[in-house]
């Protein structure tokens, strides 16, 4: 017969009791822990609930659908990271239960019934005869532990007494608010985070929106009652207006959490330093309760929330609440009256032009920014006719200020952002400012532009004209783009640049000065896809692919001098259609020119037909705050004070054990014997041994007992 190993029940009794043992176990609660806090700094590190569309410009599409796939962009709210605070709190909470009643007994107990005998087998101890009988042994010894702070019980036997005292028996009760400290964290984290929310939107049959519109229009399958007991959301509010719902962002669209009060917000304050920070930032606001009708103003800050109804309101930033912007479309193809438009931040404006269908959407308005405009170089700028066209002209639109230098900081004012949207649905982002910028002793119009909204600015700069406008430039490539004001205008070059004693060379000068204006505006692009548009990137391009190499610096230095003369001659000419007076041959005009000409190459690369210049505004502020009903916020706190007492208590109170055993020895005297006992052993404990006994025992003679 084979011996059975035990029945099926008794075999799941004992996997439930080794699951259980397994549970409650610390170094189960510590590895969930440590994947908490793993989860928490890559929550730290990766931007939480951005858009899609950011994560895939900035991890690919790849690497972006499997962090989406494992919740890393949305880490506090995903499944799994709540899944393990709960097992963490459960974990804890069986630690707690398990360990509780024998800290408690172990609390109450002095341990007296230990052995006489056993002492001598502790590493702290020692012995010696003490005056007096039995009685006045005990009393002198009560009165030694008594002066030195320890608690102590007799336990009197037929052969002598047993002194059982004891010192730092809170070390014990830190361990229990230590880790009850994180039960009650964990528990204040899952009330307040998105799980009830989540599991209220399960029983009551809500769902998340995911389209746009007005808040009102928002149907009341994607709202949440009032009375719900927990959320967190953001709540927009312009100045004059009111809101009275919250929006709660979920991994997969939003939630709207109704309020029982409306905001009101009067006035917004902000105040800025030097640098263009913001310093302090307050809202004015009014609530107007629901139930009873009452009107209460109030004052929001930074650290300062206003608390109504169970419900606190913190001030978290400011937004634009629907500025008027009123815009000038400059065409850079062709002269033309420019377009004048008016519209409100967040709106999308239709613009049909030819075949091109483009739609424009306001996205922001900032009234100040604050720019380093130090180090300006002298007036005069470069000569564009000292450009390397072999190498540096591989980069266009660059930066709007060199930050390569000491910084002097300016509010240069109003900016204005938007979006460009082309028939197919891709967008640019731009960013023009409304005022002309100092720049190298050369004002001029800054218009950014990038791809995505993870990339930084490129920066086309305009110079001005003496009208202070950007007309002057706008006329000068409009009459770029037509060939018989090029074919003027390099007939004028070559008349005033032919040598009086030469004028075979005019005809040349001539020709070679329409060749290089029609390859500066893109007339004679090839039709081969990799042609740039036009530019000295062009004419970088015509030289490298027709001229030897040994030559091409010569030929550039020669082309670049007719093209820079050419173009003067063209700028003479539209000023004097405009009824202006010519330029003079100045340092000022030579800056002038630098910066057209260099305008005038990165324009080629600027990808829009439009140019959208601020001419006026109506700023509209709004107030963004969280409003937040946290009943675990008490949790928190609470967990977090325990936490400190916990620690502290098991870090610096140190728990000791002692007993001296008392029995006669005859001749009126009481031998004692003393032993010691602590979790930790350190100098201090060695210390503290030695002077109890001196002061029990008296000094050790010479030759006595080495100390322990």
């Amino acid at each position: 017969m084979t011996a059975s190993t035990g029945t099926p029940v008794s075999l799941h009794r004992r996997a439930w009791r080794d699951s259980l043992e397994l549970l409650s176990s610390m170094r189960f609660a510590i590895t969930l822990l440590c994947v908490i806090c793993i989860a928490s700094v890559i929550g730290t590190v990766v931007k939480q609930n951005e858009p899609l569309n950011n994560y895939i410009n900035q991890f690919g599409p790849f690497w972006a659908e499997v962090f989406s796939r494992f919740h890393l962009f949305n880490v506090y709210s995903a499944p799994w990271f709540l899944l393990i605070l709960g097992f963490l709190v459960l974990s804890t909470s069986l630690c707690i239960a398990r360990n509780t009643p024998k800290i408690l007994n172990d609390l109450r107990s002095f341990k007296e019934h230990v052995r006489a005998q056993s002492l001598k087998a502790f590493h702290h101890k020692a012995e010696g005869d003490l005056p007096g009988n039995g009685e006045a042994a005990l009393q002198q010894v009560s009165q030694l532990l008594q002066r030195r702070g320890w608690q102590a019980r007799a336990q009197v036997r037929e052969d002598g007494t047993m002194v059982a005292a004891r010192q730092g028996r809170l070390n014990k009760v830190g361990y229990l608010a230590a880790h009850s400290a994180v039960v009650l964290i964990c528990l204040g984290g899952l009330f307040d985070g998105d799980l009830i929310v989540r599991a209220q939107m399960w029983l009551t049959g809500k769902s998340t929106f995911e389209g746009g519109g007005f808040i009102k229009d928002v149907s009341p399958e994607h709202r949440l009652p009032p009375g719900n007991p927990t959320f967190r959301g953001n709540l927009l509010v312009p100045e004059g207006g009111r809101a009275n719902a919250a929006v709660l962002s979920m991994p997969d669209g939003i939630v709207l959490q109704d309020l029982d009060f409306d905001v009101e917000l009067k006035k917004f304050i902000v105040e800025y330093y030097d640098t263009g920070m913001p310093k302090l930032f307050a809202s004015k606001i009014v609530l107007h309760d629901h139930d009873t009708g009452a009107s209460t103003e109030a004052m929001v800050k930074v650290n300062e929330p206003v608390f109504h109804r169970g419900v606190a309101i913190y001030q978290s930033s400011f937004d634009d609440g629907g500025s008027l912007l009123e815009l000038s479309a400059q065409p850079l193809a062709g002269k033309g009256p420019p377009l004048v438009l008016k519209g409100r931040i967040g709106d999308s404006i239709p613009l049909t032009g030819g075949q091109d269908k483009y739609t424009l959407e306001l996205t922001g308005l900032r009234v100040i920014n604050v720019e380093n405009l130090g180090g300006a170089n002298p007036a005069g700028g470069t000569d564009v006719r000292k450009v390397d066209l072999g190498g540096a002209l591989e980069k266009h639109l660059g930066a709007g200020i060199n930050p390569d230098k000491k910084k002097q900081l300016h509010n240069v004012g109003p900016s204005f952002t938007y979006k460009l949207r082309d028939a197919s649905g891709q967008a640019r982002e731009f960013q023009n400012y409304m005022l002309p910028l100092e720049i190298d002793g050369q004002r001029v119009f800054v218009m950014g532009v990038r791809e995505a909204s993870d990339q930084n600015f490129r920066y086309l700069r305009i110079p001005v004209d003496d009208q202070n406008s950007l007309n002057g430039w706008l006329h000068l490539r409009s009459a770029l783009n037509d060939p018989a004001l090029r074919s003027q205008a390099a007939r004028r070059y070559a008349e005033s640049a032919t040598p009086a004693d030469r004028p075979e060379m005019r005809d040349q000068l001539r020709i070679t000065g329409e060749r290089a204006l029609a390859l500066f505006s893109g007339a004679e692009r090839a039709a081969k896809t990799d042609a740039v548009p036009g530019g000295l990137a062009a004419l970088s391009q015509f030289i490298e692919t027709t001229v030897p190499e040994a030559d091409r610096q010569r030929v550039a230095d020669v082309l670049l001098r007719i093209l820079n003369g050419s173009l003067f001659e063209l700028e003479q000419m539209v000023r004097q259609a405009d009824g202006l007076a010519p330029l003079a041959a100045d340092a000022h005009t030579q800056t002038f020119m630098t910066q057209a000409v260099m305008a005038l190459s990165d324009s080629y690369f600027y990808p829009a037909p439009l140019m959208m210049q601020l001419t006026g505004f109506n700023q509209v502020q709004a107030s963004v705050f969280q409003v937040a009903r946290a009943p675990g916020k008490k949790l928190v706190y609470l967990g977090a004070v325990l936490l400190i007492l916990g620690v502290f208590a098991m870090l610096y109170i140190r728990e000791r054990r002692l007993w001296i055993w008392l029995s006669p020895s005859g001749e009126g005297r009481t031998h004692g014997l003393m032993a010691m006992s602590t979790p930790r052993r350190t100098l201090d404990i060695d210390a503290d041994f030695n002077a109890l006994r001196q002061d029990l025992f008296g000094p050790p003679p010479s030759s006595g007992e080495p100390t322990p």
